[in-house]
Formats: C-alpha cells, sequence, structure tokens
C-alpha cells in the first residue's frame, strides 16, 4: 500500500524532529553552537582515521540526512556538497595510519575528532559525540551511542567524514592500484588481503592490525 503524500509528510517530518531531539535539548539549555562528531575509518586495515564536525544552524532543516552507511556512494556525494552549502561551520581532522601504529586506532581517532573540533568557526559551546568515549577538551559534551542514527548533526559529521576519507583513498589508489584501495577503501576483504599476500604490505598499511602482517609476503 502507497502512503498518501500527507502520510509521506507526517512521516518525514516525524524522523526529522527525532534526528532533532538531542539538539534540541541543548538549545533549550541555553547552547547555540552545537556540533556533531563522528569518524570514519576505524576499522580498515590501511590508510587514516578521518573525523568530522558539523555546526548547523537551529532552523535547519534536511529529512535526507542520516547515517553514511545507509547511504548510496553517490547520494553521499550529493549530500556532503549540500552540508557544506548549509552548515554553519564543518570541521575535519586526520590521523594518518603511522600515528594509528605508534598510538592505538582509539587514540588516533579520539585526536582526529579533537582535530575537527578546532577547526569549527564558530567555536562550539556544546558536542554531540558519536560513541562511548568523551573528548579531550573544555567544552561540555554528550556521548550518544549509534549517534550517527539518533542526531541529525552526527549523521552529517558522518558523511562528511565518509566522502573525505573515500576521496583519499581513491587518491591513494593510483599510487598503489595494485591493491585496489578505490574499492575497498582498505577494509579488510578477501580481494585486500589476497593482494597483501601477493605484493606484501605498503607505506600505508597499519602494521599494528591483525591482518597486515599476518598475510603478507615479501615487502
Amino acid at each position: 500500500m502507497v502512503a498518501s503524500r500527507r502520510e509521506q509528510f507526517t512521516f518525514g517530518h516525524f524522523l526529522h524532529q527525532a534526528m532533532n531531539f538531542f539538539e534540541g535539548q541543548c538549545y533549550r539549555a541555553g547552547y547555540r553552537n552545537i556540533a556533531g562528531i563522528d569518524e570514519a575509518g576505524r576499522g580498515p586495515l590501511a590508510g587514516p582515521v578521518v573525523a568530522a564536525a558539523v555546526i548547523f544552524s537551529r532552523e535547519w532543516v534536511d529529512e535526507e540526512i542520516t547515517d553514511s552507511k545507509r547511504l548510496a556512494p553517490k547520494r553521499r556525494e550529493e549530500l556532503f556538497g549540500k552540508i557544506l552549502s548549509s552548515s554553519r561551520s564543518v570541521g575535519i581532522g586526520v590521523v594518518d595510519q603511522n600515528e594509528i601504529d605508534r598510538t592505538n586506532i582509539l587514540q588516533a581517532t579520539l585526536k582526529a575528532m579533537e582535530m575537527a573540533v578546532v577547526e569549527l568557526s564558530p567555536p562550539p559551546d556544546y558536542l554531540l559525540v558519536d560513541g562511548i568515549h568523551g573528548l579531550p577538551v573544555q567544552i561540555p559534551q554528550r556521548l550518544i551511542r549509534r549517534g550517527d542514527t539518533l542526531s541529525i548533526s552526527i549523521a552529517a559529521a558522518s558523511i562528511v567524514a565518509k566522502v573525505t576519507r573515500d576521496r583519499m583513498m581513491m587518491e591513494h589508489h593510483e599510487r598503489y592500484p595494485q591493491y585496489n584501495f578505490a574499492k575497498h577503501k582498505g577494509y579488510g576483504t578477501r580481494e585486500h588481503l589476497e593482494a597483501i599476500r601477493k605484493f606484501g604490505y605498503c607505506e600505508l598499511h597499519r602494521m599494528t592490525f591483525r591482518g597486515v602482517k599476518a598475510h603478507s609476503g615479501p615487502t
């Protein structure tokens, strides 16, 4: 059964209201520059971890913004442009594979998030952070599990982080086509593991991650 236009509008409006729930709480508490923060690239065997932070105006509305993992690549790219042009501010932080290996992926992710926050102008007065780990900054913050499905600001940040990282991996593909980073973006797919066995690892690989040295042949 096809929903009526009225029903479709009502459902979309409901989703928008739900995705703005945490932002609404912050506004009612007196905060004005509320940033959503998320990351992309914690799990791959190669490449950086990228974080983004996004501040929207209070009245900004877009019912299409959702968790980046639910969107097709083309749609993510379209929304990426819309977010950059419509937001009050966007910050991006990148931590490479070398620092991931020197510290660990959690610390690298938190650093990338902090870098993204520092890039924001105006500076945020409240943070909505995806996940369960707070940022080491003197800004009030709320941690939200699966925040990219519950907060429009975090969902937008997830899109910005994902598109930014995917573009970086596409560029790396030009230098290392044998790994086909353009397809799997560094994740541990069967194709990627086979490439590591055949060609060894390259400078983009995270040497502390299971699956890199274990599957590598000669470098």
